[in-house]
């Protein structure tokens, strides 16, 4: 049986987030033969102008205009709830711990490949396919969440928590693509999104403004002190959501030295700053573990995050954490930040660091 006659029949539903990545994604499906619907997640956001936009911008209505031109159903899901509960409601959660969250991964897991995954299933589709850059491969008797063609599009430091299980019914269409290629594409098949520019910023907080988030739903935030290692008062924060491990900027003290923010002590509500050298660790400790490989090796690449190259490491699983050993100190390990490991451009799993050693 040819390749074309194992997808002929074969229905898709395309998540369609109004860009040019998720409409050429649907594209690309239907000209291999595949039946796609369109659908479009509405995740309850406020924009700027106190409109409720479902994706960002005008993403229903780019997605709508997208479907039409390819002759293929388009329908909206309400995800507002979900939404609210298991990313923005982590989200203000993580940072009132004193954690720097990844709301992306955790929208992956819970929205795209959690719930829509588990909605395209009960309306009998075979697939669900986004406009992720990333691939899956089959080798070795099991499916293998890989590194795409695009190196600097790599999106799969956002998908390492996508189930073992579910790598099978997932299609990634632009895994072998590069963007520039993706645009030119668009462009050919006439889509009027093809020169859209992308958005930057986390989909719920306008303008990279956080403190939003914590203000329009009247979480209180408290200042309090900046200490040194020893304990001495080197200043006052503005609340310790506003400040990462690793931050230099925006601590307001006037010192001898540049200062870095080397710990948030919620228990305390306070923020230990410190010298740049302060700053690297040998180690870390991930718990939140899912694992994409049957077998753990004991070496690997690992990445603490998204921007940061992979480095080479040994992993030890505890229970149910995952002990972290760099080859090279790692500089600003930051608790609720995602370690994601990989075997050249396998996927093999990650977690949510809980600590630095």
């Amino acid at each position: 049986m040819s390749n074309s006659e194992k997808i002929r029949g074969k229905k898709v539903l395309a998540a369609m987030s109004g860009g040019v990545d998720s409409s050429l994604a649907a594209y690309l499906l239907m000209q291999e033969g595949y039946d796609v619907t369109g659908v479009t997640m509405c995740l309850g956001i406020i924009k700027e102008d106190e409109r409720v936009s479902c994706c960002g911008g005008d993403a229903a209505e780019d997605a709508k205009h997208v479907c039409a031109q390819l002759g293929i159903p388009h329908f909206m899901l309400d995800f507002s709830s979900l939404m609210e509960e298991q990313v923005i409601g982590k989200f203000t959660t993580e940072y009132l711990r004193g954690r720097t969250p990844n709301p992306c991964v955790d929208c992956n897991r819970y929205l795209k490949f959690g719930s829509l995954l588990q909605k395209a299933r009960a309306l009998g589709f075979d697939y669900l396919a986004t406009g992720h850059y990333a691939r899956i491969g089959y080798q070795g008797n099991r499916h293998r969440l890989l590194r795409p063609a695009d190196t600097l599009k790599d999106q799969t430091y956002f998908l390492y928590q996508i189930a073992a299980d579910d790598l099978s019914r997932i299609l990634f269409p632009l895994g072998g693509l590069v963007k520039g290629k993706v645009r030119s594409l668009a462009a050919a098949a006439g889509l009027h999104v093809a020169r859209k520019p992308e958005s930057q910023d986390i989909c719920f907080t306008p303008g990279g403004d956080y403190s939003r988030v914590f203000t329009d739903r009247k979480i209180a935030v408290p200042e309090g002190d900046i200490v040194d290692r020893a304990g001495k008062v080197l200043g006052r924060h503005r609340g310790i959501i506003h400040y990462t491990v690793g931050q230099r900027g925006g601590l307001g003290i006037s010192a001898k030295r540049p200062l870095y923010v080397l710990r948030l002590d919620a228990q305390k509500n306070r923020i230990v700053a410190g010298d740049k050298e302060e700053l690297f660790s040998t180690g870390l400790i991930a718990g939140d573990l899912n694992l994409l490989a049957d077998v753990l090796p004991e070496e690997a690449q690992g990445k603490i995050r998204y921007r940061k190259k992979a480095a080479r490491c040994r992993l030890s699983k505890e229970g149910n954490k995952l002990k972290v050993f760099f080859e090279e100190p790692q500089e600003a390990i930051t608790p609720g930040q995602s370690f994601v490991f990989y075997s050249g451009d396998e996927v093999l799993g990650g977690g949510v660091i809980e600590e630095a050693l």
